[in-house]
């Protein structure tokens, strides 16, 4: 099922006027606070009635300003996963999942509840009250209870925020079999370029209440003019393979041919996987570099350069393994003679890479 989005509203001292398609998969609302992520996300839920637009959900019409056409929120099948988990205190887990069951339209079909519960890996939790779980696993039996009440459409409001980073490290993997393993199409809202990298299959970048960007993870995120958050959080997303785990800690990875070093991540050999690098952690060389500690060093070519206000600069570099951003001073652009074409070497400590930044693919 595909979303079709279409909205204008405004709010004191601030217009949403944005327009997005969502295929399935889980599509990243990506931006700062205040850029208009929320509003859509509860105008698609029929939280908010914006002042125009028409939003389409798969071959339903949830809401058409022209004709005048509003479908009730209790009637258009979409589970919305809040920042707090928002469960019944007083229920047991399996009593708030089978909350879920309860508001799942009569024939439709309905997730197994046996196969939602293995999925979120919460079956030893199940005759607990919310009272006794961590924040992490509150919002994976939210996820579960909205699972459960077969919707259309999954609505996530950043549901990680509340968290500390343990426990989104711990909700992550969950997050990334829902993804894999689940037809429903999920619309998640996100601040964590992280966690853009991690889960989304779609990015849709906002700005001031303006789509700036959309499209796939991979291509939104290589894009050095799309820093919905600021220069710094830059960083692009590559596609690898677990080659072996090796007795000295690291784990070999092949890239588009290309090797790269990770100290050592849970994945088995032959798995696939995603890995976010930071722009701020590349260093750029036109020559090979030798007699240096980091191992990861990707030949590759300048395509383009994206300099900024102050002294900082973005390259983006083709080498074999994608795309790979590099934070740099214009200092360092006009010293080494850097230009779209230029030969160079994209040079990636491997300790700078963190866990938070290698998902499943």
């Amino acid at each position: 099922m595909t979303l079709s989005v279409s909205l204008r509203h405004a709010l004191p001292g601030f217009l949403l006027d944005a327009e997005f398609d969502a295929p399935p998969g889980i599509t990243v609302l990506f931006g700062r606070s205040g850029s208009g992520k929320t509003t859509i996300a509860n105008a698609v839920a029929g939280l908010l009635r914006p002042d125009r637009g028409r939003i389409v959900a798969g071959d339903q019409v949830l809401m058409d300003s022209d004709r005048g056409l509003w479908v009730a929120p209790n009637k258009r099948r979409i589970g919305y996963v809040f920042q707090e988990g928002r469960l019944f205190p007083h229920l047991t887990v399996r009593q708030n999942l089978a909350y879920g069951c309860w508001f799942a339209p009569k024939g439709a079909q309905i997730e197994d509840m046996a196969h939602v519960v293995d999925l979120l890996g919460i079956g030893h939790l199940l005759t607990r009250r919310p009272g006794a779980l961590s924040g992490g696993e509150k919002q994976r039996v939210a996820i579960g209870r909205a699972l459960l009440s077969a919707p259309r459409l999954i609505v996530a409001d950043e549901p990680l925020a509340a968290l500390d980073e343990a426990r989104k490290a711990e909700i992550l993997p969950y997050l990334e079999r829902l993804r894999d393993e689940v037809e429903i199409p999920i619309l998640h809202v996100s601040h964590s370029a992280a966690e853009v990298a991690r889960l989304a299959t779609t990015v849709v970048a906002l700005e001031n209440g303006r789509v700036i960007r959309q499209g796939a993870a991979a291509e939104v995120l290589a894009d050095p003019a799309v820093t919905p958050l600021g220069a710094r959080s830059a960083g692009a997303l590559l596609m690898a393979r677990v080659v072996a785990h090796h007795d000295d800690g690291l784990t070999e990875l092949d890239a588009g041919g290309c090797p790269l070093f990770l100290p050592r991540i849970p994945q088995p050999p032959g798995h696939a996987t995603r890995i976010r690098i930071a722009a701020h952690d590349v260093i750029v060389s036109r020559a090979r570099p030798e007699g240096l500690s980091a191992l990861n060093i990707l030949p590759g070519t300048v395509r383009d350069i994206r300099a900024g206000d102050g002294p900082g600069a973005i390259l983006s570099l083709d080498t074999a393994a994608g795309v790979v951003l590099a934070r740099v001073t214009r200092r360092s652009v006009a010293s080494l003679s850097l230009a779209p074409g230029t030969s160079c070497h994209a040079v990636i400590k491997t300790v700078a890479i963190a866990p938070e930044d290698i998902g499943a693919l």
